[in-house]
């Protein structure tokens, strides 16, 4: 049984950081592409980062420059470091994994930022 579990999510002022984490289970996390997604409160899910098995990264536009993905395959932890953070970051933050062609997905964990 697949797993994900987010953490690190909270309400932090503008200009703050936060890091969120991800704890994978049931799958081969070294092989799998991990990513974060956000939704915003009336708005499409999106991505906002991702890293490869071979550690290869892509960032939204938004966040490049602020944000920074990683791994540990050691301990099938994805993390995502936000810096600077804005209130347009607001939104819920969800991790994926793609097994093969599979989506799997966190329940998401919330991040607020206050102007």
């Amino acid at each position: 049984q697949v797993q994900l579990v987010e953490s690190g999510g909270g309400l932090v002022q503008a200009g703050g950081s936060l890091r969120l984490s991800c704890s994978a289970s049931g799958i081969i996390f070294s092989s799998s592409t991990m990513s974060w997604y956000r939704q915003a409160p009336g708005k499409q899910r999106e991505l906002v980062a991702r890293i490869t098995s071979g550690d290869t990264t892509n960032y939204a536009d938004s966040v490049k420059g602020r944000f920074t993905i990683s791994r540990d395959n050691a301990k099938n932890t994805v993390y995502l470091q936000m810096n600077s953070l804005k209130p347009e970051d607001t939104a819920v933050y969800y991790c994926n994994a793609v097994v093969t062609t599979v989506n799997y997905w966190g329940r998401g964990t919330q991040v607020t930022v206050s102007s």
